[in-house]
């Protein structure tokens, strides 16, 4: 059985270091590019941003390869936190050949607007 060398781990640690800051360089980047391209605005459920809470939108990659940053911004879509969480669990179900896909629920039948105008009329009487 051949012997193994003894494994470095200040290197390694170095190399996760480099790592993570080279990742942080390239989203700080894509990232401040889509905040001054893009109104602070979740695509998905369409909360708004400002200052104080701008750290929870994030910068959707479409096409799911955070490295493709092109400078027209038309692989990125700003999303809530919970709302880019929850597209990239979709992903993952897709990935995994659906697995945990839903089943498709039966059309709607009823139409909860049918008799809206009448009731804004009498509110107004």
């Amino acid at each position: 059985m051949p012997i193994k060398p003894p494994i470095d781990n200040a290197k390694l640690d170095r190399i996760v270091a480099e790592a993570r800051r080279n990742a942080e360089q390239r989203e700080l980047g894509y990232r401040e590019r889509a905040l001054k391209m893009y109104p602070w605005i979740c695509g998905r459920c369409a909360r708004e941003f400002t200052r104080a809470n701008l750290q929870e939108l994030t910068v959707h990659h479409r096409n799911h390869d955070h490295d493709f940053n092109p400078a027209d911004g038309s692989n990125w879509e700003l999303l809530c936190v919970y709302c880019h969480d929850n597209e990239h669990s979709r992903h993952i179900d897709h990935v995994r050949g659906g697995v945990m896909a839903v089943e498709e629920a039966p059309p709607a039948t009823g139409n909860p607007f049918a008799d809206l105008k009448a009731m804004m009329e009498r509110g107004r009487k």
